[in-house]
């Protein structure tokens, strides 16, 4: 199974932390290492990463560690890391044939996470968001959290960071299949600013987005000092790279 993984943007709020937000260290492994080693556990086989902030130094680190873990991993460098997170998705997904894990470079979570989303499959969806119901978790920031509200059968209806109604969060792990490509791509040509989840509305639109409960699976958004002080915390005595 192919995996790709968004490793493009400046990190603005790690950045007096660290210079690039995919080489942070958590309990002193990369940010981006936990992520690869995590998927390949869970099933994950061959990985492209867009690069884009800090590149070169994310590309030497990504060859260091394909050799050392002994996996495929391509890197591709977008053109523009300012544009929304859509166009990293596009820059990649060019590289990639058939079905895909889509995956952010500052998630954590558990293997077991990705092996039941690959189980799962795409049901003949355009794409599968892995959510997390539990609103009461106390790793989510719900100031930042996107937003989904589900309906019936798992079917995503709306997706959104501002979104007033919502039953889950996004956990940033996706099935992917080339019609998210495709729905990006037509986003923008309507005007949109490119973003993922300008993709994923289009998809919902057309009933082709749906949601895979991850029923207390544990994972993080890393994204600021006080998700990487919680993040700290919970690989403290950790004896793998994942949540």
């Amino acid at each position: 199974m192919n995996c790709l993984i968004i490793a493009a943007g400046h990190g603005s709020r790690l950045r007096d932390l660290s210079p690039s937000k995919p080489l942070t260290p958590v309990a002193g492994v990369a940010l981006i290492e936990h992520v690869i080693s995590a998927a390949a556990v869970g099933g994950a086989t061959r990985f492209t990463v867009v690069t884009g902030h800090e590149a070169a130094r994310v590309e030497a680190f990504l060859e260091e560690l394909a050799g050392r873990l002994d996996v495929a991993i391509e890197t591709v460098r977008t053109a523009d890391w300012d544009l929304p997170n859509g166009h990293s998705v596009l820059s990649g997904a060019e590289r990639i044939a058939g079905d895909y894990l889509l995956m952010m470079s500052d998630h954590l979570f558990e293997p077991a996470i990705v092996e039941r989303l690959i189980a799962a499959g795409s049901g003949g969806a355009g794409v599968v968001l892995a959510v997390d119901r539990d609103l009461a978790n106390p790793l989510l920031d719900m100031d930042d959290a996107t937003k989904v509200e589900t309906g019936e059968g798992g079917r995503i209806l709306a997706i959104g960071k501002t979104l007033a109604r919502f039953d889950a969060i996004d956990t940033g792990i996706f099935l992917a299949t080339p019609a998210l490509a495709d729905a990006i791509r037509a986003a923008i040509a309507m005007g949109g600013a490119g973003s993922l989840s300008e993709g994923m509305q289009m998809l919902a639109d057309e009933g082709q987005a749906m949601s895979f409960d991850i029923k207390g699976g544990r994972w993080l958004d890393v994204d600021d000092p006080a998700a990487l002080a919680k993040a700290e915390s919970m690989m403290a005595g950790s004896t793998g790279n994942a949540a």
